[in-house]
């Protein structure tokens, strides 16, 4: 659903610095087989949770791939997050369903409530809020999933007050 280019200053970004020794299993494991980025990287995101600069930078290394080969499957695939996302991933579909039902307000009344948009991470690390092209559950339009949760038959009053539960459960496990 977003489409948008990817700068390649990214791989210069020292904001999320990692300790990549926890990737050196995953690092020898993979040692010149060229033929597995993909799954290398799936295997960094796994354990980071997105994939750090300096991984891809690694992955290269040790693939014995030119960076730009890396970079490009990275950027390609949208699994792939170059950036963390926050512990709850909200995924707002946009598929026909959803959207005649109203989807785009759906969308907009979360992004106004975290101050957030499409794509981004509230500040607390919380909430990432996605659209996506289909979630399959059009019956239950206009739906989102937060993690694993499906939640439908959205409204713009619902979502505020399912977002308010998470974080209530959250500020409780803090206490």
């Amino acid at each position: 659903m977003r489409i948008k280019r990817v700068s390649t200053e990214i791989l210069d970004d020292k904001t999320h610095e990692v300790d990549l020794s926890l990737a050196d299993s995953l690092f020898k494991k993979y040692e010149g087989k060229k033929n597995l980025i993909i799954p290398l990287l799936q295997k960094i995101q796994e354990l980071y949770g997105f994939l750090p600069a300096s991984a891809i930078v690694k992955t290269s290394e040790v693939l014995h791939v030119n960076l730009s080969a890396v970079y490009g499957v990275a950027t390609f695939y949208s699994q792939f997050r170059l950036t963390p996302v926050g512990k709850y991933m909200i995924k707002i579909c946009h598929g026909t369903a959803c959207h005649v039902q109203n989807a785009p307000a759906i969308t907009e009344a979360i992004e106004d409530y975290l101050k957030i948009k499409d794509g981004q991470t509230t500040q607390d690390g919380l909430f990432t809020i996605e659209s996506v092209a289909c979630l399959g559950c059009c019956s239950l339009a206009p739906v989102m999933m937060i993690n694993s949760n499906t939640h439908g038959l959205l409204t713009k009053e619902s979502v505020v007050e399912i977002i308010n539960s998470i974080r209530e459960k959250e500020s409780l496990k803090q206490e």
